[in-house]
């Protein structure tokens, strides 16, 4: 008889960014394949509300900290009430009261290393280690928790974030009608970026290439196009601002119809500088067959073949190099390789699921 597999995710964030969104992506590609999923997160956290839009179990629970016993015990009566197998964990706080309420009550616990930061185990930081088995959204951070969280190679295993490749077709999307939609002239180069507001993604290097971009090529008119909502929106205005870039540049917030936007663009830049796995709006604009250039951060590297975008350490002197190269050019289509199909075989939502029904499997039945 086939077990049937139960998996509670444990999220303390409050935050709607890559990590939330590929938790509820994850969970609803798993669902369909026969998985029962909750949600276990905090009252007023972002996405509570997206589980509940897509009839995910939700229950509501503090996460006060690491040590938060209240969480635990209820953890615990949850794993036993509803017979979970899995407990999938994916922040700090929700994998120390995560994994201790699995470890104390029978379940599996897995956990997802989302962030390329580097976590060393020490005598008070022993959580990862007793995972039964760890995620990691890219090889470069498969490899670190090898490294220095001594986790044994057959117990983890790099999944990326699966993207969409129905969703993100470039055939599916008419390129003259999405550039009327953002209000783009045929003369225009539209550079954009995909990215939650938050420091990490370098919005100011962003915009620091905007200007210099402004200033070498005179006799070029540009758009750039910032999408994404999140805490460091006053101050990015500000850099706008600062820079006179007020009329070139188009801040839109929090986007639900990404595919359009990249069909749209003639560049995209991504210019984070730490804390990536796998970058999502990256996978999403190689999808598109989008001229991209990206730093190489976390596990960016893992969507390079065949010279498919240009790469290069973060800061602003390589990424502008980059990027004035781009624009020199931009007509020339044996400038890049296209990358989708590349993309689809490994990167898909598909192919991610495949692979953690597989662990699934594996550690249940």
């Amino acid at each position: 008889m086939i077990k049937t597999i139960k998996v509670l995710h444990p999220e303390w964030s409050d935050g709607w960014g890559g990590q939330e969104i590929r938790i509820i992506n994850e969970m609803i590609a798993v669902r369909e394949q026969g998985v029962e999923v909750f949600l276990a997160c905090r009252d007023h956290a972002v996405i509570k509300q997206k589980a509940l839009e897509n009839n995910i179990k939700v229950f509501t629970l503090p996460f006060r900290g690491n040590v938060d016993f209240k969480t635990l015990f209820i953890l615990k009566k949850i794993i036993k009430e509803h017979s979970i197998n899995i407990i999938n964990t994916h922040s700090g706080k929700d994998t120390w009261v995560g994994g201790l309420a699995a470890k104390s009550a029978g379940a599996i616990f897995i956990r997802t290393r989302h962030l390329s930061e580097r976590i060393r185990s020490s005598r008070t930081n022993f959580i990862n280690e007793l995972a039964d088995y760890v995620f990691t959204t890219g090889e470069s951070v498969r490899t670190d928790m090898i490294k220095y969280n001594r986790i044994k190679p057959e117990k983890i295993k790099s999944i990326p974030t699966g993207v969409d490749s129905d969703f993100f077709d470039p055939g599916n999307y008419d390129k003259q009608l999405c550039r009327q939609k953002f209000n783009l002239q045929d003369n225009e180069i539209a550079i954009g970026i995909v990215a939650v507001l938050r420091d990490s993604k370098r919005h100011d290097i962003f915009l620091k290439i905007a200007n210099q971009l402004k200033s070498d090529f005179p006799d070029k008119k540009f758009k750039f196009i910032i999408a994404g909502g999140g805490p460091e929106r006053e101050k990015i205005e500000k850099i706008v601002t600062d820079l006179s870039l007020n009329d070139d540049v188009e801040m839109l917030g929090h986007i639900e119809n990404i595919p359009e936007l990249m069909v749209a663009l003639n560049i995209f830049l991504f210019t984070a500088d730490r804390r990536e796995g796998v970058p999502q709006s990256v996978m999403q604009a190689l999808l598109m067959n989008v001229k991209t250039v990206s730093t190489d951060d976390g596990s960016t590297a893992d969507l390079y073949s065949n010279n498919n975008f240009l790469i290069s350490n973060p800061g602003f002197n390589e990424v502008y190099s980059n990027t004035k190269k781009m624009i020199e050019n931009l007509n020339n289509n044996n400038f890049l390789n296209k990358s989708r199909d590349f993309v689809v075989n490994n990167f898909s939502k598909k192919v991610a699921t495949i692979k953690i029904l597989d662990v699934y499997k594996s550690l249940v039945e």
